[in-house]
C-alpha cells in the first residue's frame, strides 16, 4: 500500500535516494537512472494521451501501459535481496509482455507495410508517441547496462521494455491516420 503523506523528506539532500527495499543509492546510480527513464517514458505517454481521446481503443491501451510502467518502475526499484521485505515485490510477468505483443499485432494489422523509414512527427499524438518511443529505447539501454554491471534485471522486464518501443512505433503510425499521414524519410534528399 502506497501512502504519501509527506512529499519532501530531506533524506535526499545528500544526493541519495531510497530504493523500495530501503537500501540507499546515489541519485545517479544506474538502477535509479533506469527507473527514472521509465518514469520519463510514462510521462511522455501521458502527454500523448492528451491527443488520443478520439481513439478510445488506442487510448485504453496506452492507459494500461502507463500502469504497467509503474509496475516496471517498482520492479526496478526493488532489486532481489536476502533481506526479508515483509511483502511480495511487484515484478513484470510474462502475461504483460504477451498482452503487449497481442496489441502490437492487432494495431499493426491495420497498417500498410513500410517501404521506407519514417520521420517522427505527423499528428501531435504521433509526435509525442515517437518521443516516448525514443525515451523507452534509452530506458532499455539503461536496463541492459544495469544487467551488464551485474545487477539483477528480470528477463520479463527486459522483454517488456523491448516490446514497448515497438508498440509505441506502431501506435504512432495509428495516430497518424493509420499510417496515411506518416512522413517518409527520403535518403539523401537535401544533399
Amino acid at each position: 500500500m502506497v501512502k504519501l503523506n509527506r512529499i519532501y523528506t530531506r533524506t535526499g539532500d545528500d544526493g541519495s535516494t531510497g530504493l523500495a527495499n530501503g537500501e540507499r543509492r546515489a541519485k545517479c546510480d544506474s538502477r535509479v537512472e533506469a527507473y527514472g527513464d521509465i518514469d520519463e517514458t510514462n510521462s511522455f505517454i501521458g502527454l500523448a494521451r492528451l491527443s488520443t481521446a478520439a481513439s478510445p481503443e488506442l487510448d485504453s491501451m496506452l492507459a494500461r501501459i502507463q500502469n504497467d510502467l509503474f509496475d516496471l518502475g517498482a520492479d526496478l526499484a526493488t532489486p532481489p535481496s536476502d533481506k526479508p521485505l515483509g511483502y511480495e515485490p511487484l515484478r513484470i510477468i510474462g502475461a504483460q509482455v504477451i498482452r503487449l505483443e497481442q496489441e502490437i499485432d492487432a494495431l499493426n494489422a491495420r497498417l500498410t507495410p513500410l517501404k521506407s523509414f519514417i520521420l517522427p512527427g505527423g499528428s501531435s499524438a504521433a509526435a509525442a508517441l515517437h518521443l516516448a518511443r525514443a525515451v523507452s529505447r534509452r530506458a532499455e539501454r539503461r536496463m541492459v547496462a544495469l544487467a551488464m554491471e551485474g545487477e539483477s534485471v528480470s528477463a520479463q522486464a527486459l522483454q517488456f521494455v523491448n516490446r514497448l518501443s515497438d508498440f509505441l512505433f506502431v501506435a504512432a503510425r495509428i495516430a497518424n491516420n493509420d499510417g496515411a499521414s506518416d512522413i517518409l524519410w527520403r535518403p539523401g534528399q537535401n544533399r
